[in-house]
């Protein structure tokens, strides 16, 4: 006598928790975390509003109201912004570059098997981030200024200065956003970090060695014209002047950041989403 058995079927399992589809809110969430949760953070930021405010604040104390009529009352937080803008490019590229050096950016893509939904929370968090602090740090200096020095004898003031000097916090920011793509592509915080520092120092320096040859002296102008502190500068209320000719216009400054910005970070989502880390 044959004994037929006959395996019972699985049951379906069903978790207790809520178990929502991931979406982009959820990245955010986790990219906001791992930023405010490591000390480079706290450094690098930190590093911004003392310099900004600082030097600022510092060169407000030396200028009187009729140093104003020519400049506006957002310019002396241009000198601090000169150096605190290393602190955005350097949190920029460790946003992304510090989970590669310790491996955590393997747990990361498990547990978000969608990258570019990854990068793209990344490049959100960072921007907002990087652009509040140094706005505030840039506006408590202009603040400052207009209230020390805001009298009869510094002359009108124009709504269109704050808001060159809000341009100038939102390029220093697309400077932190190419510093992030440059990290995402050399997954490499000293070599990221090395290749924005040339991106900011070198073209000054080429332009002014190609005055030597004058068969490329357009070249070298349109250098000298176009660089990071001349933009700042001129976003700040510096106009800039000399045997360069006419400047370009502060659009043509941020237009040119968007295109470097934007090339960079294009690249970023190509060969994150082609490698395997």
């Amino acid at each position: 006598m044959t004994t037929t058995t006959t395996t019972p079927e699985p049951r379906s399992y069903s978790s207790p928790l809520p178990t929502p589809r991931p979406h982009l809110g959820h990245a955010l969430a986790s990219e906001w975390t791992k930023l405010v949760s490591i000390r480079s953070t706290l450094f690098t930021l930190g590093a911004l509003v003392v310099t900004v405010v600082g030097v600022g604040l510092a060169v407000v104390s030396q200028t009187s109201d009729e140093n104003y009529v020519s400049i506006s009352f957002t310019t002396p937080a241009l000198f601090g912004l000169l150096v605190g803008q290393l602190a955005v490019m350097v949190l920029g590229v460790l946003t992304i570059t510090s989970e590669h050096g310790t491996g955590l950016v393997r747990t990361t893509f498990t547990a978000a098997p969608d990258r570019y939904r990854v990068l793209t929370a990344k490049y959100l968090v960072f921007s907002a981030t990087a652009f509040v602090a140094t706005s505030l740090s840039v506006f408590v200096v202009g603040i400052t200024a207009a209230l020390a020095h805001g009298g009869a004898a510094a002359g009108p003031h124009a709504a269109h200065e704050w808001f060159g000097a809000l341009m100038g916090c939102f390029y220093v920011t697309l400077l932190g956003v190419l510093a992030l793509a440059i990290g995402a592509l050399v997954r490499h915080s000293a070599g990221a970090i090395a290749v924005m520092l040339g991106v900011v120092t070198l073209p000054p320096v080429i332009g002014a060695m190609l005055t030597m040859w004058e068969a490329v002296a357009p070249l070298s102008r349109s250098i000298l014209q176009r660089n990071v502190p001349v933009a700042l500068s001129q976003l700040f209320g510096i106009e800039e002047g000399g045997d360069l000719g006419q400047a370009p216009s502060n659009l043509s400054h941020l237009l040119l950041i968007v295109l470097v910005a934007g090339g960079a970070v294009a690249a970023s989502y190509v060969l994150v989403g082609r490698r395997d880390v």
